[in-house]
C-alpha cells in the first residue's frame, strides 16, 4: 500500500509541477507569439465616388505601409475603383455636411462655407462636375494625392484587391474593364473568412 501511496503522490506532485511550469512559461510564449503575429485589416468597399473613394485607398495604404497584410473587398458601386478609368466625382446634393469652399481667390473668400440649397443644385445642370472640379483643386492645393496615386500605391505595397464577381454580373461589366493586377473576382463566401480572421475590418 506504501509503494502504492507513493506512487500516487509522485505523479500528483509531478502533475503540480508541470502545471505551475505551464503558468509560468504559457504567458510569455503566447505573448511571444502575439507580438511575431503580422497584424491584418479587411476593407469591404461599396462607395465610387469620389468622397468615398479616398477612404479605403488611405487607410490600406497606411496599413500596408505599417506592414499589415490588407486586403479591400470592392463591391457595388465601390467596384467601379478598379476600373482603369476612374470615373469619380463628388455630390453635394444630399450630403449637408460637405463643406462647400472655393480652392482659389483671397484668403477671406475662400474661407466661406457656400451652403447650396438642395433645390438649387439639383436644378443646376452640370453642378456635379463643378463640385468635382473644385473639390481636386482643393485637395491639389492641399498636397492630397489623387485617388489614382492612392490606387497607385496599394498596388505598390501589395494590398490585395478583390472584386465581387455578383457585382461584375449584375452590372454587365467585362473583366478587362478592371486594372490587370486585379485577378480575384469572387463571392462574399470566399471574403467572409478573410474578413473574420482579419484583426480589423471596416465597411466603407
Amino acid at each position: 500500500m506504501n509503494a502504492e501511496a507513493d506512487t500516487v503522490t509522485a505523479s500528483t506532485d509531478r502533475d503540480q509541477w508541470l502545471s505551475d511550469k505551464l503558468d509560468e512559461l504559457l504567458p510569455t510564449k503566447l505573448k511571444t507569439i502575439e507580438e511575431a503575429k503580422t497584424p491584418s485589416m479587411a476593407i469591404i468597399a461599396t462607395k465610387g465616388t469620389l468622397d468615398w473613394a479616398y477612404p479605403p485607398f488611405i487607410l490600406a495604404s497606411t496599413a500596408s505601409a505599417l506592414g499589415w497584410d490588407t486586403s479591400i473587398f470592392f463591391t457595388f458601386y465601390g467596384l467601379l475603383l478598379l476600373k482603369k478609368e476612374l470615373p469619380c466625382e463628388v455630390s453635394p446634393l444630399g450630403n449637408p455636411a460637405m463643406p462647400m469652399k472655393m480652392p482659389f481667390g483671397p484668403k477671406w473668400f475662400r474661407n466661406i462655407n457656400w451652403n447650396m440649397p438642395n433645390a438649387l443644385m439639383a436644378g443646376v445642370p452640370g453642378f456635379e462636375k463643378v463640385a468635382t472640379t473644385l473639390m481636386k483643386k482643393t485637395f491639389k492645393n492641399k498636397g492630397v494625392a489623387t485617388v489614382e496615386e492612392l490606387r497607385s500605391l496599394c498596388l505598390e505595397a501589395d494590398v490585395k484587391m478583390v472584386a465581387c464577381q455578383m457585382t461584375v454580373d449584375v452590372f454587365g461589366f467585362e473583366q478587362s474593364e478592371f486594372i490587370p493586377e486585379v485577378t480575384d473576382f469572387v463571392g462574399a463566401t470566399y471574403f467572409l473568412p478573410v474578413a473574420q480572421q482579419s484583426d480589423v475590418c471596416l465597411f466603407i
